[in-house]
């Protein structure tokens, strides 16, 4: 395979309304800053992959935005919001930072291992739930808080926890 059709295979990860969406954000950057997409992007390729970026993607991303596939692993790497490998239909992020931990984020997060029967980091064996520790949601007033998708919930109690889960379908 030659090095323009490796490229092209690459590209071709993108859907069509992948590209529309990151297009959409390229038309806010000047044309020689498109790599200050990349946040979006990969946000943009993480959801048409069902919540998770695979290497091909994030090369992807790079060749797309004209940029060094490494400078896009480092965001990757670095931002919790992103995910390497695949997670459940829904990922239940835990904000442990310091107001929430205040708050008894710890409890929290015991709440929901004990309920899930899994430990942070983990999936539940029927693929329907990811639990993630978070440094912060930016939701200090609402402590303890965990999000769900686009959701936040808030003053998390075990009834409003066990409420939460068994309104997930």
């Amino acid at each position: 395979m030659s090095a323009q059709e490796q490229v092209n295979s690459k590209l071709d990860l993108l859907t069509s309304a992948s590209r529309q969406e990151i297009d959409h954000w390229l038309a806010k950057y000047p044309p020689d800053q498109k790599q200050s997409a990349v946040m979006a992007a990969l946000r943009i390729v993480q959801d048409q992959n069902g919540g998770w970026l695979t290497e091909g993607l994030m090369d992807a991303v790079a060749e797309y935005l004209e940029m060094p596939a490494i400078a896009v692993y480092e965001v990757a790497t670095f931002y919790s919001m992103y995910e390497l490998k695949p997670v459940g239909r829904h990922k239940i992020c835990v904000c442990t930072n310091i107001s929430c931990m205040l708050c008894k984020s710890d409890s929290v997060v015991s709440h929901l291992q004990e309920k899930l029967g899994i430990k942070l980091g983990e999936t539940t064996s029927d693929g329907r739930i990811t639990l993630k520790e978070v440094e912060c949601l930016g939701a200090c007033v609402d402590a303890p808080v965990m999000q769900i998708g686009n959701e936040y919930f808030g003053h998390l109690t075990p009834e409003k926890i066990d409420d939460i889960l068994d309104k997930l379908e």
